[in-house]
């Protein structure tokens, strides 16, 4: 049995003089959770879409679970769930009449086709609201029973493409505790996201991609390594002085120092805990006092924007839009 998940070659997608996904290479083994890591736009999308073989490669090739996804398209549906970026049950129908509905399309009949909707139900702590139509559920609700809908037949790989955009914060947790209890049982996820803290929860390994291409692969730790051994936060006690304190720490660190969303803060990754010690010695010669200091590991924004040169959070081109509709 081949033992990854998905592999791929040059896989590539162009849409007009866009090139959505531009020559992407992965090699992702069964089991836990991959994230594939991106800002809108990225390509993201793109990819899920041709692995789980709704959409025709233009270049390159891929296989999920050992079968090609064009000349074995029929295999891989067969063994994989995808849960997108909107809801794909009937809003009009309850969340019991659509997971029996999902049921009976994939062999269940009868009683069987109800008990396996009440179970899900159950594990997804939506039985209370069984009998309501799927329009009247919150957000977080909402992405249960899509999740739900996508695993009635367990799939081997499930492709959940930024299950929590719009999420409240409780929601989104509610989702990564069903995230881990899928691949306890043995399934393999495959997670798109643009939330840094996601991917830091979530992923054993990461893959980045920005503007169609894979740039940088790892696990959280080793991502966060290959930037830099420490992230210093800085905040200046007087704001007006967060100028001449970015000053003295650019010189003293020889490296970008960064302003928080803080009037008061200032960031910056450091290769060791020695520059930090000269450069607070420096400040405090300058007599400019600081209410908090801190350095620990960077954090995945500050990997991001050290290979991409911009936030992970960016705003969507007319081609990006294209791309991710595709």
């Amino acid at each position: 049995m081949n033992d990854l998940a998905v592999e791929t070659h040059g896989l590539v997608k162009v849409f007009g003089t866009n090139r959505a996904v531009d020559g992407v290479d992965l090699a992702i083994a069964r089991g836990g959770v991959h994230g594939f890591l991106g800002p809108n736009g990225a390509g993201k999308t793109t990819t899920i879409r041709m692995l789980a073989t709704l959409s025709r490669p233009d270049g390159g090739t891929a296989r999920v679970l050992g079968r090609d996804v064009v000349a074995e398209a029929n295999e891989v549906r067969r063994r994989v769930g995808l849960t997108g970026q909107f809801a794909s049950v009937d809003e009009d129908l309850t969340g019991r009449e659509n997971l029996r509905l999902i049921g009976r399309l994939f062999g269940y009949r009868g009683q069987k086709a109800t008990k396996r909707a009440d179970d899900l139900l159950d594990a997804f702590d939506l039985g209370d609201a069984a009998d309501r139509q799927v329009k009247k559920y919150s957000g977080g609700m909402r992405r249960r029973i899509d999740i739900a809908a996508s695993i009635v037949v367990t799939p081997e790989l499930l492709f959940l493409d930024e299950p929590t955009t719009g999420l409240d914060p409780r929601s989104r947790n509610e989702v990564w505790d069903i995230v881990r209890a899928m691949v306890s049982s043995g399934t393999t996820v495959f997670l798109t996201t643009q939330y840094l803290d996601e991917a830091d929860q979530l992923a054993d390994r990461i893959s980045v991609i920005d503007r169609g291409r894979v740039i940088a692969e790892g696990t959280s730790t080793e991502l966060k390594a290959s930037v830099g051994s420490g992230s210093l936060q800085v905040r200046v006690m007087d704001r007006h002085e967060r100028d001449a304190a970015k000053q003295i720490l650019e010189r003293e660190l020889g490296v970008e120092v960064r302003e928080g969303v803080d009037p008061s803060a200032l960031e910056a990754v450091v290769d060791s805990s020695g520059v930090v010690t000269r450069a607070l010695a420096a400040l405090d010669s300058a007599n400019l006092e600081l209410a908090q200091f801190s350095l620990g590991q960077p954090t995945l924004d500050e990997v991001f924007l050290a290979l991409t040169g911009h936030p992970a959070e960016v705003e969507e081109t007319d081609e990006n839009t294209k791309e991710e509709a595709a």
